[in-house]
């Protein structure tokens, strides 16, 4: 049973939420990567999504754009974000880690290699943005054969059929984009959000999470009883934009993930009702 499955299902049996952090490796620095991944953790993040730097971030609003900017002035790879998951294997053998990215790094790399140095590394599933379930067949293959799950998008506008054609070839969960746009954008219209998970759960039987758009406590809140898990990524992300080297890492690291147990609390006391 895979990490993800684990953690879905231990969560359903205790009437419990997902939590999914999404930052993206090599922000504010390498260096901070793995310090920050354990300290989500602590704070109450079940899974964690780790974006891979990527010089044309089309689906990412300013605030996400500028993490990737942040992460290639210090040259992060694709190859240092997997050294980055192993790291933080060493002393935590539970947390799902999911990667979040786009093609062109999996690509350079080479399909097979990255499914077997992911697999080595720890790595639990992968999110391609820009990767449509029509050319995503091959990929699965080689990603279940390494013990991992390929998992996508579902935007508002996704049509039924493409939601049955996404649910064949996914696995591990579904991710329900809430809003049309990039991250970081509009807010939520919870109704709209209500009916495009109606539209999933006739299609699908996999957990389904959803992002874009959760800010705080009261967002996530407030789509927490319509899904297994929220994410939240510009809110956290731009906590990270205002790090400032001659600060304490620590503190700093503290001061970013308080939100995450803001939010923690706040879906557990919904769950809780």
């Amino acid at each position: 049973m895979s990490r993800l499955v684990q953690v879905f299902e231990q969560l359903a049996e205790r009437g419990k939420k997902a939590l999914v952090p999404y930052v993206v490796a090599g922000d504010p620095g390498p260096q901070h990567t793995v310090a920050l991944m354990h300290a989500l953790v602590d704070s109450g993040a079940d899974i964690i999504e780790l974006g891979v730097p990527f010089s044309d971030p089309m689906a990412e609003g300013p605030t996400i754009q500028l993490a990737h900017e942040r992460a290639l002035e210090h040259h992060v790879s694709l190859a240092q974000v997997l050294a980055m998951v192993a790291e933080f294997r060493q002393c935590d053998s539970n947390t799902p880690v999911v990667l979040m990215g786009y093609t062109n790094p999996v690509e350079r790399m080479g399909y097979s290699e990255f499914a077997e140095r992911a697999r080595a590394a720890g790595v639990d599933g992968l999110l391609t943005v820009d990767m449509p379930p029509e050319e995503a067949e091959e990929t699965s293959r080689l990603l279940k054969d390494a013990g991992m799950d390929n998992i996508f998008l579902l935007a508002p506008t996704s049509s039924d059929q493409r939601i049955a054609k996404v649910a064949a070839l996914a696995s591990g969960y579904l991710y329900c984009v809430s809003l049309k746009g990039v991250t970081g954008a509009g807010n939520l219209d919870i109704d709209s959000v209500r009916a495009q998970m109606q539209r999933i759960r006739a299609k699908s039987e996999l957990p389904v999470t959803v992002g874009f758009g959760i800010k705080d406590g009261a967002s996530a809140a407030a789509i927490a009883p319509l899904c297994e898990g929220v994410v939240v990524g510009s809110a956290l992300v731009d906590r990270l934009a205002k790090w400032d080297s001659a600060k304490d890492t620590e503190q700093q690291i503290a001061e970013a993930v308080s939100l995450i147990a803001d939010i923690r609390k706040a879906i557990d006391a919904v769950a809780d009702v």
